[in-house]
């Protein structure tokens, strides 16, 4: 269904849509729309997971998917689009393959004209039959060098949202570069935003720091927890990649085993490092009390969550400058009432502190986090005031719908100040989303 023709649209440039890993997205579109704020998602690829969460069913924004290569059959495409907008604009066209050609000269990396392609086609082939007012993208990487080119090529103002990989592993001239052309950005962290206040000019952009929450509604669990017994169950969801520190998690465990403890693991989540994840679980002895599920939907995730004493992450800064901002399932867990262990990397420590919501320790120390896992499981009196502390704080400061309030009023400063100052409009119309 298309938005409203009678309000401004925003448009959100995603890496890829829907993604099983990307909940807040896809929970912000659905709030923003029943804020009355009309959506225009543009992918960058389209899903690769089977599967996708209910509540991307709820979402109403028209969809389209962005050709995504410039190779083989895909090429004819962006090339069309791109040379009939270098036509009609051939000065904002040459604007931005100047800023183009100097990326590359930095990077040495052609993804980067891939993005102005990428760009041009969106430009020339979208925004001309919706009212687009705006451009957000999610990721400080390739959605925003789309956007950043897409905001060049149309006039229209554009912002991102940093997350965590996006800013660490990103060139630090091209971050600077998007930060300085903004009209705003939106991170999850206050660490993220200390960070990139250091790297934005002076005086210039704003930076919001807005957690992501959750939905309270569906991961909220009250009951009375009963006092863990032998075997313990213990819980941890992750991607399967270096920032989540799984093999200190992995040698805590093996400790655990190695001292008696009868405990059942249970790992949820998919990613590159698959199979050098379930390797070590192997080579540790775990494999008769450790299982992997891979990927779930929340419905299952959250009976794991119920049925779990204890929930552990091992986070840490992986040799690339990877790292996590605040990881979903801690906010999740202790919302369900499980107790974390974690360590103290990035900004964990803005939801977790250590002795009162949470036990944390350092990043690749497995004998601290056996310490803390076991104490977590034996001491009641602790159980009892860090499940009671962890709730307080999510219901606190994570609460999506109260989150989303300030996103929703900075986007619709945004859209009426862009309505006031919009550029004039491409002359044509594309009648159908595109679909590759």
């Amino acid at each position: 269904m298309s938005p409203p023709v009678d309000h401004p649209v925003l448009g959100m440039i995603l890496k890829g849509f829907p993604r099983i890993s990307e909940t807040f997205i896809s929970n912000e579109i659905r709030l923003l729309e029943r804020q009355g704020i009309p959506v225009h998602i543009f992918s960058m690829r389209r899903p690769r997971e089977s599967f996708c969460h209910p509540s991307v069913k709820e979402i109403r924004a028209r969809v389209d998917y962005l050709p995504e290569t410039i190779i083989s059959r895909r090429l004819p495409q962006l090339l069309k689009h791109n040379l009939r907008l270098a036509a009609r604009q051939p000065v904002l066209y040459g604007r931005a393959l100047r800023l183009a050609r100097q990326r590359f000269r930095r990077t040495r990396k052609s993804a980067t004209f891939k993005h102005l392609l990428q760009a041009g086609f969106l430009v020339d082939f979208a925004l001309g039959n919706q009212r687009i007012a705006h451009l957000h993208a999610h990721f400080a990487h390739s959605p925003t060098s789309v956007a950043m080119f897409s905001s060049i090529l149309s006039g229209l103002p554009f912002s991102f949202t940093a997350h965590a990989k996006d800013i660490y592993t990103s060139d630090a001239r091209q971050l600077r570069e998007k930060l300085a052309s903004a009209a705003f950005v939106v991170t999850c962290t206050e660490y993220n935003r200390r960070h990139l206040t250091k790297l934005a000019p002076k005086g210039g952009t704003p930076i919001h720091r807005i957690y992501h929450g959750i939905d309270l509604s569906l991961f909220s669990d009250q009951n009375h927890r009963p006092v863990p017994k032998r075997p313990f169950r213990i819980l941890t969801i992750a991607r399967l990649t270096a920032k989540k520190g799984l093999p200190t998690v992995f040698r805590a465990l093996s400790r655990l085993k190695k001292d008696g403890v009868a405990f059942d693991y249970t790992l949820i989540g998919d990613g590159d490092e698959r199979e050098k994840t379930l390797s070590l679980i192997d080579s540790l002895g775990l494999s008769d009390r450790a299982r992997w599920l891979g990927t779930l939907p929340h419905d299952a995730v959250r009976e794991h969550y119920r049925r779990s004493d204890l929930f552990v992450l091992g986070c840490e800064v992986a040799d690339n400058g990877d790292r996590d901002g605040i990881p979903n399932v801690l906010v999740e867990s202790l919302a369900m009432g499980v107790p974390v262990v974690a360590t103290r990397v990035s900004a964990i420590p803005e939801i977790i502190t250590s002795g009162e919501t949470g036990l944390l320790v350092e990043p690749g120390h497995p004998d601290q986090m056996a310490a803390a896992m076991m104490q977590t499981l034996a001491d009641h009196d602790l159980r009892c005031r860090i499940i009671a502390a962890g709730r307080q704080r999510v219901h606190a400061a994570f609460d999506n719908i109260k989150l989303m309030e300030e996103l929703v009023e900075i986007y619709r400063d945004q859209l009426r100040f862009s309505e006031v100052h919009k550029p004039g409009r491409p002359s044509h119309v594309a009648e159908q989303p595109y679909v590759p």
